[in-house]
This record gives structure tokens, C-alpha cells and sequence, in this order.
């Protein structure tokens, strides 16, 4: 069953985001949340999920320290990652890529361009 982890330290985003992804259900998609950077890790290394939208600005454990960790310290290639933050200056998109992310969306994100890029990554050969 493909998974996706919503990493988000206020609840209200990771609703939103769970919202948005809910009809992926219907193909078997699985749906995770996590509040820090820590606790993704922690899911990320236990379930490994073939999706990660994260945001940057968390406590503790920032987005870039977070997919640094997942993408270079751990090899995990085959987790895609996808920045979900309000920091949208090219500086940040630059930081994000160097951290190793596979793409990048600025919030306010619409909620069809979210769904339609977790539909890619996670059926890459369906239409």
C-alpha cells in the first residue's frame, strides 16, 4: 500500500493537507502525520513512505535538516520528498534542492496541484 507522511508542526496545516489528499484514499493510498521533524524520522526509518510532504519551519529538527538526514545520511533515494512552506524566496527553493528535496510548493498551496503531484510520484503510470 503506498504511504504518504505529512510533516507539519501545526495541526491545522496537517489537516488541511490530510484533507486534500483524503480522495487518494479510494486507491489505497495510506495517509501518516507527523508534528516534528524527530517524529518523521522516527516514521520515516519504521514505515518508509514512498511520499514526504514536509514543511520547513519546525522546531528542534528543521524540513532541510530532516531530508539532508533521509536523502543523503540515510541513502533513502527512493522516498520522494516534497517542500510544503510559506518560505517561497529562491534562496529558500535553492536550500531546499541543495537539502536534496524532489520538489518544491509554496503555501498557500492549491489543493489540486497537491493531489495531482502525490498521484504522480505514487502512480507514475496511471493518467
Amino acid at each position: 500500500m503506498p504511504t504518504i507522511l505529512i510533516v507539519d508542526d501545526e495541526q491545522y496545516m496537517r489537516r488541511l493537507m490530510e484533507q486534500t489528499l483524503e480522495p487518494l484514499e479510494n486507491d489505497g493510498v495510506d495517509i501518516l502525520t507527523a508534528r516534528s521533524g524527530e517524529e518523521a524520522l522516527e516514521t520515516i526509518k519504521a514505515k518508509k513512505p514512498e511520499l514526504v510532504l514536509l514543511d520547513i519551519m519546525m522546531p528542534n529538527m528543521d524540513g532541510y535538516e530532516l531530508c539532508k538526514i533521509v536523502k543523503h545520511d540515510l541513502g533513502m533515494n527512493e522516498v520522494s520528498i516534497i517542500m510544503v512552506t510559506a518560505k517561497g524566496q529562491d534562496v529558500d527553493k535553492e536550500d531546499g534542492i541543495q537539502s536534496g528535496c524532489d520538489d518544491y510548493i509554496t503555501k498557500p498551496f492549491g489543493t489540486k496541484e497537491l493531489r495531482s503531484k502525490a498521484r504522480e510520484i505514487l502512480f507514475p503510470t496511471k493518467k
